[in-house]
């Protein structure tokens, strides 16, 4: 056992590093680096926990220490690239049914000895950890199964749907009200259950309202409710650092998903109401319509236009990871940086399934860091490209978006490749993306259609080169 005052200093170290891991993880320069210091300190949070504040059940605790360490070492190895949302998704409702847990642990504990004041306050953190924590959980599983495919990616349009989650919410008020004045006469745990059960309503019902193409958003909102309920579960606890740490993971998902919005011109309140992206919905159907005829091209089509160009834009999205062509990628732009063509990446902040996807993948393939750019910063230089390859991505450069008024993801900030000399689009068919909704871009008279599996033709286009 060690002293309390190694413990805070342990903790306050702890601290300092996960502020430091989220400084790193802003840049991919140093995200490495960041996730070393996250790393170390939660090895030291975790051991000066064990070590200075447990006292007792060592044996039960390093038992699940070692299921749950030989669980996560699994999931790291086995995991894809492509499976990486669904797997942060199953992380979130992790942390979100251990907030449960430990509210229930806590609330049903024969040795807490809170009276007056102190009482209410201490139930009113149990029941904030519980509610969260609970609606963090059933919206993580419906994430989950929207990223993986087993759960359609449309949004699930209720009648007076807004007034279902208001009478939820009115509900958790009313039993929270009831619990803390049952838990001062010494019960509670019925409105204690019955808040349960309605907060895990309010994560099915407020996750299976968002469309396909929001679920980046979740994925960053849902990251922030395991923050708060982490912190929710640190008062409940008395433990600082939860506290702070659950503040710090909150905090900082909050600022994503406005990110996020921001990136998309969407209204956080109006993503968490649901009904953007339908996924194969009715604005699929309406927007399937002929619009013209594609023009295709081959891989050897490809690799000229390629070679006799100057300046090169790659845009990757979602089809990239499914067909894992990074490296292929990569080695296709060094062939043509070795050939003096200009070669920039322009990312689009929701591509993929969750924020940044297209960042690890590039990284993990070594694209160099100082030819990534975000949208915002290579938009304005389509119109001097000459070759914009868009590997998988669809909603993300569909000029409806900016075209078509009634479109269900019109005012969203696009890539704006059609502008260039040339636009390549590697798809395996013209099935409409994520959002559900065909793109005008596949029909443009500058457009050129690669279709097939896209490692499988850009390794013929590297052969070529």
């Amino acid at each position: 056992m060690i002293n309390a005052g190694i413990v805070t200093v342990s903790y306050i170290t702890a601290t300092v590093l996960f502020i430091l891991a989220l400084g790193g993880l802003s840049h991919p320069e140093t995200a490495r680096r960041g996730n070393w210091f996250g790393i170390i300190g939660m090895a030291i949070a975790l051991l000066a926990t064990v070590l200075g504040v447990v006292t007792q059940h060592y044996a039960l605790l390093v038992g699940a220490l070692l299921i749950g360490g030989s669980i996560g070492l699994v999931l790291a190895r086995r995991v894809q690239m492509t499976q990486m949302p669904e797997l942060v998704a199953v992380l979130h409702s992790l942390v979100g049914i251990a907030a449960v847990a430990v509210g229930f642990a806590n609330f049903m504990d024969p040795d807490k000895h809170f009276v007056g004041i102190e009482l209410t306050i201490h139930d009113i953190e149990t029941y904030l950890g519980i509610l969260i924590g609970a609606l963090t959980f059933s919206g993580s599983v419906i994430a989950f199964g929207k990223l993986s495919g087993r759960i359609s990616g449309s949004p699930l349009l209720l009648p007076a749907r807004h007034w279902l989650n208001l009478l939820l919410l009115l509900g958790a008020i009313w039993f929270g009200r009831e619990f803390v004045l049952q838990s001062a006469a010494g019960g509670g745990m019925t409105p204690l259950v019955i808040m349960t059960i309605i907060s895990l309503l309010f994560g099915i019902h407020m996750v299976m309202a968002i469309g396909g193409a929001d679920m980046p958003v979740v994925v960053s909102m849902l990251n922030s409710y395991s923050g708060w309920a982490a912190s929710a579960t640190g008062f409940m606890l008395s433990n600082d650092l939860l506290i702070v740490t659950g503040a710090l993971v909150g905090s900082s998902g909050a600022i994503l998903s406005y990110i996020m919005c921001r990136a998309m011109n969407r209204k956080f309140l109006a993503v968490i109401a649901g009904g953007f992206g339908t996924g194969g919905g009715a604005a699929a159907s309406g927007g399937g319509a002929d619009q013209g005829e594609v023009v295709p091209i081959d891989a050897q089509e490809t690799a000229a236009l390629l070679a006799g160009a100057k300046e090169v834009m790659i845009v990757p999205g979602y089809g990239m990871a499914v067909a894992q062509a990074q490296h292929t990628v990569f080695e296709i732009t060094r062939v043509l940086r070795e050939k003096g063509v200009n070669v920039r990446f322009g990312i689009h902040p929701v591509a993929g399934r969750m924020p940044g996807h297209m960042n690890v993948l590039l990284a993990e393939a070594r694209v160099p860091y100082d030819i990534v750019f975000e949208m915002d910063e290579v938009n304005d230089d389509f119109p001097e490209v000459d070759v914009s390859v868009i590997i998988g991505a669809n909603d993300i450069v569909n000029p409806s978006a900016q075209e078509e008024p009634d479109s269900p993801i019109a005012g969203m900030p696009v890539l704006e490749v059609w502008k260039g000399a040339t636009s390549i689009v590697l798809k395996r068919s013209m099935a409409t993306g994520y959002a559900g909704v065909q793109n005008p871009l596949f029909f443009k008279e500058n457009t050129r259609m690669l279709f097939g599996d896209a490692k499988e033709t850009l390794d013929e286009v590297l052969k070529t080169l």
